[in-house]
């Protein structure tokens, strides 16, 4: 497990109260890094090429594709428009991160409890792995609601057919479409769950492709507001993966700048918790 400290007193220590617990989750973060090296693909070359696909990507999605598609999205079925407004909804970072919160309040809590060290060494390994989780998801979507208020271009449902309508920090929602906040939530989400679990990655970027789609299906966006949105989000995650890496929580980072997740509690000792907790 990659937490080095528990979350809870030490064997025949009084419990604690729920406020030193979270102290002393919050601690895990505070630690000094242990890896210097930094990722690979923060290398100031794969960087800087990387900078220069996603802007040339994205100026020529508004160019040659942001209008046509909006065209094309308003001849679509109404059927198929129904279908996808159903499916947008998905894409909001609130699923997750409220009972995320909620899990990490009620890990809080219970570690408060006379726990073996073997259980408690498993509740902060879960409270890290949430922890990423809730900061990867949230921390990308509340930057880029404030940017794209800021860069205040305007939806195609409020100025049809002109994709180049902006009134900068205007701070209205109808002029906040770049970059698409769904795009970014989602997004996240998928690269944030597939870091900590690879296998279910088909799963979570189908889901975040779907995501995007809707919200041009719907006129919500330009396919450039997704397009940034989806980048946005997935940097989000990485950057805040990195973060992680370095101190050795949930990830660890390997001598040629790769990142990958560290081995979580087995089912055995997540079974053993649950009949202490059952007891207790």
């Amino acid at each position: 497990m990659s937490a080095g400290h528990s979350l809870g007193p030490s064997a025949g220590a009084a419990a604690q109260p729920h406020a030193t617990n979270v102290a002393r989750w919050f601690s895990l973060f505070a630690r000094e890094p242990r890896f210097a090296a930094a990722p690979a693909w923060r290398s100031p070359l794969r960087l800087g090429l990387g900078a220069l696909v996603v802007i040339a990507a994205i100026t020529a999605a508004m160019i040659m594709v942001d209008a046509p598609a909006i065209g094309a999205a308003r001849r679509l079925p109404e059927w198929l428009v129904a279908l996808f407004d159903q499916v947008t909804d998905f894409g909001k970072s609130v699923w997750l991160l409220v009972p995320i919160a909620l899990a990490l309040a009620a890990i809080a809590a219970l570690a408060s409890l006379p726990l073996a060290p073997m259980s408690r060494r498993v509740l902060a390994a879960l409270a890290v792995r949430l922890g990423f989780l809730f900061l990867a998801i949230g921390l990308p979507g509340l930057f880029f609601t404030i940017v794209k208020r800021l860069i205040g271009r305007a939806r195609p449902l409020v100025e049809r057919g002109e994709a180049f309508d902006y009134r900068p920090f205007g701070w209205s929602v109808d002029y906040a479409s770049f970059p698409s906040g769904h795009a970014v939530d989602a997004f996240a989400i998928a690269m944030a769950v597939g870091a900590l679990w690879p296998r279910a990655r088909p799963l979570l970027w189908t889901y975040a492709v779907a995501i995007a789609v809707s919200r041009v299906v719907l006129t919500a966006h330009y396919p450039s507001d997704v397009l940034a949105g989806a980048v946005g989000g997935i940097v989000g995650v990485l950057l805040v993966r990195d973060w992680f890496a370095a101190r050795g929580l949930a990830f660890v980072l390997g001598p040629r700048g790769s990142v990958r997740p560290l081995p979580g509690p087995s089912f055995a000792r997540m079974r053993r918790l649950a009949r202490q907790l059952a007891a207790c």
